[in-house]
């Protein structure tokens, strides 16, 4: 029989209960519970960083004495009324079989058959070293260095994805103890798990991000370069560092101070002022075209200011629930060092000296932000420390809130900026939990800039994530190479002389090529960025999301895609070229996929850089900072492949929210290319009379013709045509 409900709910002859929820054809929400404890939501539920969105869905319903079946859309699952047994398949093909639920005192573990082929890739940045993790354990807990943005979802290759859905430590072992077995123990005590059906990792990864938030746009500014200053620095070093970025030429958006900006050094307190000594600051000055923040605004930088943080973040999240009374335990029951306090003599005196519960984290912001702070830099200082002795102010210990604080205090400051200015925030934190990727961008933390720290980027943007980046390793070939072919790029002198021009000649020339080089790469990623807070496909791409049927992508941790077209490789001399054409970004040369090479670069270049064929990659005019100058210009890379190609060329103002009311403009791009001709389509385009288009466009063999204003490179087998005007461009081939 079929019916309308969508929650199916029994209790088991053991005492304990099952209930499965459908939010929709592919999604469902399985919970069990041991006796004496009902069904409940989680701290993610409750706060609201999961989601449910139900769709309107017919629900078959079958049964027996021993087992039912539901079914909604493609997704069927089973269940064994005597143990609360699960099973589930998507229309004809088996995805999973749960063979054990246990409970104990203070966890719940969950057991299922493993298929002999079946791997399963996800987990955020938990390990560094693999993106398969079957015969392995993958430990879910925020850590310092070790595992800054743990995420209990995972994704499998039978075609189903798992969001474990809790903030407690939880332990997922894939088949390391037992060949044929792979689950988890969650400290939760409870089994609750959301499972999604779909072929491809693509699609698994849009579910998850419908359930927990797509990525955010953040303003243009922030895909250019960063230069965070050295924590020694003062107001003249730090006007001097902006004044040689521009002198040297090296295009730079963000100016960044260290935790020295601070009177008092790692303040924690809402009382934070600006250093009397590196930064004088008095409060007349606020409104003075004369201080050094102003002398920055006027040369196109933005301003970042390091903060940490151990405030109660709770008080906040309890707030918004329109809950003013917070948890009775937190209100009888004062902790210091683990042990109540007498309160016979005064009123209670908390522990937590910091916070103001009846003050949002954000408000104490709010002065720096007017005197010109653009973002806060939100280190892992003490938000990934745990705080075994701690009750916050909404009841939890530090077992519930350790993990789920690192996601209030993201989106605690995106709403605050946002609120405050009415301006597209930028969230800068090394850590998080479900859901960070609606809130922020990462960098990966105490880990340097090399090749490791692509394996954490690359595990965190298998959850859907997009705004990342690593501390460059201004030295050396290859860390330049690498730290400026990211989604976001920044230089981190911290307490060292990082800066571009002190590198000496042949370095030095190497930042000007690749700032410049992602300067002009700009109008690409802004795209592209758009293009993820629509569908979750991140910027930076693993090439087994991408070539998921091809086995070879599945190791692959020194390459990534940047963007769809752009096939980065950094600090090794071969790379694994995925089946079709790929061309040579630094020699023009092309080379057949399908198989591993060996790869050179220039002795001015820090790795490898590749077009994948289909390839259409606008290129702009390089600006200092963004806004410098119209976008008046704008080259298309082309790399025409066998099937039609397409690309969107996004702009809006780069700073507001008004795109969200359709102030912004789409400009299409399709490319087609026959036996015999070449058809480029460009438009409609905005300012069509006074935005200047040209061509480069890699061909195996010239044109028939050659006609003016245009220009074959036979070295790089490219065809460069000078003026190109919306509308379509037709080039007959030979």
């Amino acid at each position: 029989m079929s019916h309308d409900l969508t929650t199916f709910e029994r209790e088991l002859p053991d005492g304990g209960s099952i209930r499965i929820h459908f939010l929709n054809g592919q999604t469902a929400r399985i919970q069990l519970c041991p006796k004496k404890r009902e069904p409940e939501e989680s701290a993610l539920n409750r706060y609201g960083f999961i989601q449910e969105s139900p769709a309107p869905i017919r629900v078959q319903l079958q049964e027996t004495a021993q087992t039912v079946t539901l079914t909604a859309g493609e997704l069927h699952l089973s269940c064994d009324l005597s143990r609360g047994l699960v099973s589930a398949r998507n229309n004809e093909r088996h995805l999973l079989q749960m063979t054990a639920a246990r409970f104990s005192r203070d966890s719940a573990s969950v057991e299922f058959a493993a298929i002999p082929d079946e791997d399963w890739i996800g987990f955020g940045d938990q390990t560094r070293e693999r993106l398969y993790h079957r015969g392995h354990t993958a430990v879910c807990d925020v850590s310092n260095v070790a595992s800054y943005i743990p995420v209990p979802f995972f994704m499998s290759t039978q075609g189903y994805g798992i969001l474990v859905n809790t903030t407690h430590r939880t332990v997922f072992d894939l088949c390391r103890n037992r060949p044929d077995s792979f689950g988890w123990r969650d400290r939760r005590g409870v089994i609750d798990f959301y499972l999604f059906a779909a072929p491809t990792f693509k699609e698994l990864i849009r579910l998850y991000t419908g359930l927990t938030g797509r990525p955010k746009l953040p303003p243009e500014w922030a895909f250019g370069l960063w230069y965070i200053c050295r924590m020694q620095a003062n107001d003249a070093e730090v006007v001097n560092d902006a004044l040689n970025l521009r002198r040297e030429g090296i295009p730079c958006d963000l100016i960044g101070l260290e935790p020295g900006w601070m009177e008092k050094h790692y303040d924690l307190s809402v009382e934070k002022n600006w250093s009397s000594e590196r930064f004088p600051l008095p409060e007349w000055q606020k409104n003075c075209r004369h201080t050094f923040i102003q002398a920055l605004k006027r040369m196109g930088f933005k301003l970042e200011l390091w903060l940490c943080n151990d405030y109660d973040l709770s008080y906040e999240e309890e707030r918004r629930l329109d809950k003013q009374a917070v948890s009775a335990a937190a209100e009888t029951a004062v902790f210091h060092e683990g042990a109540e306090q007498d309160r016979h003599f005064a009123e209670p005196v908390r522990f937590d000296r910091i916070t103001r519960p009846d003050e949002p984290w954000f408000e104490h912001l709010k002065q720096f932000v007017d005197w010109g702070a653009d973002l806060f830099k939100q280190d892992g200082a003490f938000q990934v420390c745990s705080h075994p002795d701690r009750l916050f102010g909404n009841g939890m210990t530090d077992a519930e809130m350790h993990n789920l604080y690192v996601l209030c205090y993201s989106r605690q400051m995106w709403e605050g900026f946002a609120d405050h200015t009415n301006r597209r925030p930028v969230v800068f934190t090394p850590a998080g939990w479900t859901g960070f990727q609606a809130w922020a961008g990462t960098w990966t933390g105490d880990t340097g800039g090399r090749l490791d720290t692509l394996g954490a980027m690359l595990n965190t943007a298998l959850m859907g994530h997009s705004w990342l980046t690593n501390d460059m390793e201004v030295a050396e070939k290859e860390g330049i190479h690498f730290g400026y072919l990211l989604p976001w790029s920044q230089i981190n002198s911290w307490s060292y002389f990082r800066m571009p021009w002190v590198q000496g000649t042949e370095l030095s020339a190497m930042h000007r090529f690749y700032s410049r080089f992602r300067s002009r790469l700009i109008p690409y990623l802004y795209s592209w960025a758009r293009q993820a807070t629509l569908t979750s496909e991140p910027l930076l791409r693993p090439l087994t999301l991408e070539f998921q049927q091809d086995r070879n992508c599945r190791n692959v941790l020194h390459e990534y895609l940047l963007g769809r077209d752009l096939l980065v490789g950094i600090y090794r001399n071969e790379l694994y070229f995925p089946p079709g054409r790929w061309k040579d970004a630094w020699s023009g040369e092309v080379v057949e996929g399908g198989r591993a090479l060996p790869v050179t670069w220039p002795a001015d270049r820090g790795g490898a850089l590749y077009c994948r064929e289909g390839a259409i990659i606008p290129f702009g005019p390089v600006m200092q900072f963004r806004g410098e100058k119209p976008l008046d210009q704008i080259e298309l890379y082309l790399f025409p492949g066998t099937n039609v190609s397409e690309f969107e060329l996004y702009e809006d103002d780069g700073v507001s929210f008004d795109y969200q009311k359709g102030c912004c403009h789409v400009t299409p791009i399709r490319m087609e290319q026959t036996e015999r001709e070449l058809s480029i389509r460009i438009g409609p385009s905005p300012a069509e009379s006074a935005r200047r288009w040209s061509l480069r466009i890699a061909l195996d063999h010239p044109p028939q013709a050659i006609g003016a204003g245009m220009e074959w490179n036979e070295e790089r087998r490219e065809l460069t045509v000078a003026e190109a005007r919306p509308g379509e461009f037709r080039l007959l081939l030979r």
